[in-house]
């Protein structure tokens, strides 16, 4: 067996490395390998069955969750050789990951990165938050950070940064893939970096002041809160040397009304990173030049390194073309997390055209707005806190914070929704109130309450929002 396991691992390292073309420099200055991002379909699919036919022996023989599954579900690796097998194999999701951290702690079996490997080429660990259970633990191996860089390099190139940049890294780092992913890319690209962890905002607004950043990097929530602390300090966020914000962690361009309240107050583009730490850790989805040119926004997906799907979100069939559904992603570019058909479990609609930025890979229409765990279900109406937002966004001299509490009424159990929005002048509380309602009842097709509070009253989002306080049949 240990004979076997090491042989797919040489096999699919080999197939890794074929198609890894352009890796330490640029080939053109508008794309960093034209052979791959702007390949045929023809070509994108032929370089994915061939990894896909590596892809699954490899799981098979060094992963004893996989191991187990393809056992269960009665099927060999050799059913699983090419795209159109992978309806086979129904989506794992994240409960099936939890369970097995739990049986088999502290990594898992879902992993193919043993612990001898991780003595041997170990590079760094990443884990999900764990609030809503056992975190899953990612290790990943040098090899895989060499797939991170050059991958995030593409990406990177795509969203016009330039050699002149300078990066501002609004982070912490911690155990988020995100913010180590591209620092590994910016050093490769010879990118200067300002590192901007550990210190509050206004620090943060007086090095931008001092040290003209191009590009900052942070959350949609904290680039609006960053803009409000400079605005209180007498600096106009749209006068300074920042012309691109490169934001994640929450939707941005997938909601208009916040995406257009953060380019404007800041005067610069907003370019985007989409994934996951399980199965798309790097340029999953990115940001190109006419990402909000047309009816919608969009976000590449690069189908050399995932291949993604949609799925309905009650049969996990795979949807039909252009038909709008849950994210999957097979990762086809790790040695340590290779995973098929992860539910990722965002809501897009695929589009196969080509991009007039002449890539040629898969596009996310409309980006990613809303994750199916993120879903709310009031009195039997579905929708997501990106269109509450999306509502409140769009009601003139509100603050930037906002709340959405859920209740039930103790004399009937009704479920209710109370939105908590901020305006500076209570003489117009009623005119807010009844516009802010009337707009999420356009966007969600629900009544809800709403609350007008005085500016300061809610807490200020630094970093990831989770605006959503879910009361419900608590005691």
């Amino acid at each position: 067996m240990a004979d076997r396991a090491e042989a797919t691992r040489q096999a699919w390292l080999e197939v890794l490395a074929k198609y890894k073309r352009d890796a330490d420099a640029p080939a053109r200055p508008d794309m960093w390998s034209p052979s791959l991002d702007a390949a045929s379909r023809d070509e994108i699919v032929a370089i994915q069955n061939d990894k896909l036919s590596k892809l699954t022996p490899f799981l098979y023989e060094n992963s004893g969750f996989y191991r187990r599954r393809f056992d269960r579900l009665g099927l060999a690796p050799t059913d699983i050789q090419s795209v159109d097998d992978l309806p086979k194999w129904p989506v794992v999701d994240k409960g099936e990951m939890t369970a097995d951290a739990e049986e088999n702690p502290p990594f898992g079996t879902y992993t193919t990165m043993s612990d001898a490997l991780w003595r041997q080429r170990g590079w760094m660990m990443f884990s999900t938050s764990g609030t809503t259970g056992t975190p899953r633990v990612f290790r990943y191996s040098q090899i895989d950070r060499g797939y991170w860089e050059w991958t995030n390099c593409r990406a990177l190139a795509a969203m016009d940064f330039r050699p002149t940049d300078t990066v501002f890294m609004m982070t912490g780092y911690g155990p988020h893939v995100w913010a180590w992913g591209v620092q590994y890319a910016l050093a490769k690209m010879g990118v200067a970096v300002i590192p901007g962890g550990g210190i509050d905002g206004r620090v943060r607004a007086g090095m931008i002041d001092r040290f003209k950043p191009t590009i900052l990097l942070c959350t949609p929530s904290y680039a609006l809160y960053l803009a409000r602390v400079m605005q209180d300090m007498g600096v106009d966020p749209a006068s300074t040397s920042v012309r691109q914000l490169f934001l994640a962690g929450e939707p941005a361009n997938a909601i208009p009304s916040t995406r257009n309240r953060i380019q404007d107050v800041w005067g610069a583009r907003i370019i985007e990173f989409y994934g996951c730490t399980e199965a798309a850790p790097q340029a999953g989805g990115f940001s190109c030049a006419h990402s909000q040119s047309g009816d919608q926004p969009f976000a590449h997906l690069m189908e050399d390194a995932q291949i993604w799907e949609t799925i309905d979100p009650d049969s996990k069939a795979p949807t039909a073309p252009g038909q709008r559904g849950l994210t999957v992603c097979t990762n086809i570019i790790s040695e340590s997390s290779p995973q098929l058909r992860f539910l990722v479990g965002d809501f897009t609609t695929l589009d196969t055209a080509p991009c007039a930025c002449g890539r040629t890979h898969v596009r996310a229409m409309g980006c990613f707005g809303g994750r199916s765990d993120d879903l709310i279900n009031l009195r039997g109406i579905k929708f997501f806190p990106a269109q509450v937002e999306q509502a409140v966004r769009s009601v003139d001299g509100l603050g930037d914070e906002f709340q959405v509490v859920l209740t039930s009424r103790r004399n009937d159990g009704m479920d209710i929704m109370t939105v908590v929005v901020e305006h500076e002048d209570h003489a117009y509380a009623d005119r807010v109130r009844h516009e802010v309602q009337a707009a999420v009842r356009t966007e969600c097709e629900i009544r809800c309450d709403v609350d007008v509070v005085v500016p300061g009253t809610l807490p200020k989002t630094e970093f990831k929002a989770n605006r959503v306080r879910d009361e419900r049949h608590k005691d």
